[in-house]
């Protein structure tokens, strides 16, 4: 598979490894009731630094677990925008791509520049989702076709699943030159190839074409082909069916076969009158449907035909008509017609969604600044914010009312606005975690989602509140100084760092008496001995504190006393603080 090089490369190919592993420090809570500092236990968060180094810190709690990423990046534009530089000349950006990318980083064109920021990033989502989940990447057309190569290396080709183009705005400038640009694009892969979105809503126009003449307790259906396409690879499903109006005998059209299994349907024909299998000489009639030759066509195929005259069995046929709640196949033009098959409603399920989404349906950016300007109080927070419809729409396609969502460039927290508008509209339980480097993250990430759970606006434009909750988050210490733990650092959270790296599990501190028991997995039971400011040792007097059973046993500590064939006689493996603390 052909890949993009570029300046710079080689540098950040692997950085997110390096990357250091921060703890996450809740500042405060948020529900109904503001903003206080007790944890009211919220799934939902909102962090505050280098989405790079938060994406890290989220790894050994949800590595795997997102079901949808929606990114809105900087587009790279090479404008300056009013809260960032959309032509990465952020310092923040410019001092990470001294340190990692070193003096080369001075030679960099504005897209090198980008594509070292991004390419990191996109190593971690990818982690970070599910493997039923998809990633959504709203670009232009400065950096689509770099981005799209990149997710093609890191995603890989075969989970591309589209470029949808987003009408963003409902009227052209006059002064516009050259060809203007109607749509940007929202790029769309998968943890896994053939990931199969969800529909949407059905729509009345969708439903009116469904009717119930024949008052079916199924609901309303709509006539559809009898046959499906193959019949030369599905001879099988090839054969006559005898109409109980006119006692023709009725064939797929060519190259089809009857839409289920014969033994189907010859139950289904037994629902107007009597119907049995027979042997019919009519090797030449199945063989101009398969398109063969009449001694290549399969031989022995029996045909569905009438097991009384026809006389009899048109008028059983006509009072099976004139009753109602016709058989699955049914005879048009008052039963004297060709056959057609019902398909349900209720079967069909929603709408499937193009890769095209126009502004009446998702929204435009006009439309998102009108929210914003409501939310805000008629002060102007963005530029360019994304409509909430528009985020309402990847949710819907994406996620289910229990999905976990990921934003790691909230901006203004279009992407919470949208989870807390689906979770009131459908009951559904819905989380989302949002990353913010910038220093708005709490006056204007945050505020806004504030005021959508409590509800904004006045007189006629009031908007009620979704209710909901979320806690606040800042980047901490480092777990690892160098070569040693931080001893700044809480030790529950070295405790569920060693967990997921051992494990590849959420972190859920057991009970009992045993303060360095971090819980069994796979039949191994895990401990973290570890005091800050003391040297722990594994001897025997340790061991003698162990209760728990399991069939093998694994003991973090700084040193050791017993001997490795000791250790090994007793099915216990000692692990070294720090050396032996893997690195996400």
């Amino acid at each position: 598979m052909p890949t993009l090089e570029w300046i710079g490369k080689s540098k950040v190919i692997n950085h997110h490894q390096d990357v250091p592993f921060r703890v996450l420090e809740r500042k405060y809570s948020f529900d109904e009731n503001g903003q206080h500092d007790e944890d009211n236990g919220s799934e939902n968060m909102i962090i505050r630094g280098d989405n790079l180094e938060a994406l890290k810190a989220l790894l050994p709690r949800y590595e795997g677990r997102v079901k949808c990423i929606y990114i809105d990046p900087p587009y790279n534009t090479g404008n300056e925008g009013w809260v960032y530089n959309d032509n990465v000349n952020d310092p923040k950006i410019k001092k990470w791509l001294g340190e990692v990318v070193g003096k080369e980083g001075e030679d960099l064109t504005r897209h090198d520049k980008w594509l070292c920021m991004m390419y990191p990033r996109l190593k971690l989502l990818q982690k970070l989702l599910a493997d039923d989940g998809a990633i959504f990447i709203s670009i232009d057309d400065n950096e689509l076709y770099n981005l799209k190569a990149i997710c093609d290396e890191i995603f890989g080709a075969n989970c591309f699943v589209s470029n949808i183009s987003w009408q963003r705005t409902y009227s052209m400038r006059n002064d516009s030159q050259g060809i203007p640009a109607e749509i940007e694009h929202i790029l769309v892969y998968s943890k896994k190839p053939m990931w199969i979105p969800g529909r949407l809503p059905r729509t009345e126009e969708m439903d009116s074409k469904y009717k119930n003449p024949d008052n079916d307790p199924q609901g309303p259906w709509q006539n559809t082909t009898a046959f499906a396409p193959g019949g030369t690879t599905h001879q099988g499903m090839v054969y006559a069916i005898q109409h109980p109006f006119t006692g023709k005998m009725m064939y797929p059209t060519r190259d089809a076969h009857w839409r289920y299994q014969q033994e189907q349907m010859l139950e289904i024909m037994r629902g107007w009158c009597n119907y049995e299998l027979k042997e019919l000489d009519d090797a030449h009639e199945r063989a101009a449907v398969c398109g063969l030759p009449p001694d290549e066509v399969r031989q022995g195929v029996k045909a569905i035909v009438l097991s009384e005259p026809l006389d009899i069995s048109f008028q059983k046929a006509k009072k099976v008509y004139e009753r109602g709640q016709w058989p699955r196949f049914y005879f048009t033009s008052a039963g004297k017609g060709g056959i057609r098959r019902k398909t349900y409603m209720e079967s069909v399920g929603g709408k499937p969604s193009t890769n095209y989404w126009p502004f009446s349906k998702v929204g435009h950016t006009d439309e998102a600044k009108k929210d914003l300007l409501s939310i805000f109080g008629g002060k102007v927070t963005f530029d360019t914010p994304k409509p909430t419809r528009l985020i309402e729409r990847v949710l819907t396609i994406a996620t289910s009312p229990d999905s976990l969502i990921l934003d790691s460039f909230a901006g203004s927290g279009t992407t919470a606005h949208a989870v807390l508008n689906m979770n009131k509209a459908d009951g559904g339980h819905r989380k989302f975690i949002l990353v913010e480097m910038m220093d708005y993250a709490d006056s204007i990430t945050a505020e806004r989602v504030k005021r959508v759970i409590r509800g904004y606006g006045e007189g006629k434009n009031a908007v009620e509140g979704t209710g909901g909750n979320f806690s606040f988050y800042d980047l901490g210490e480092p777990l690892l100084v160098g070569d040693c733990l931080n001893e700044a650092v809480a030790p529950e959270k070295i405790r569920e760092y060693i967990w997921f790296m051992e494990t590849k599990q959420p972190y859920a501190p057991p009970g009992g008496g045993n303060p360095y028991y971090l819980g069994k997995h796979n039949s191994t039971g895990y401990y973290f001995y570890y005091e800050p400011q003391r040297v722990t040792v594994l001897d025997y007097a340790f061991l003698s504190t162990i209760t728990e059973k399991a069939d093998g046993t694994v003991i973090y500590a700084d040193r050791c006393s017993i001997s490795e064939d000791k250790l090994a006689k007793m099915g216990v493996t000692f692990k070294k603080i720090p050396r032996d603390i893997s690195r996400l």
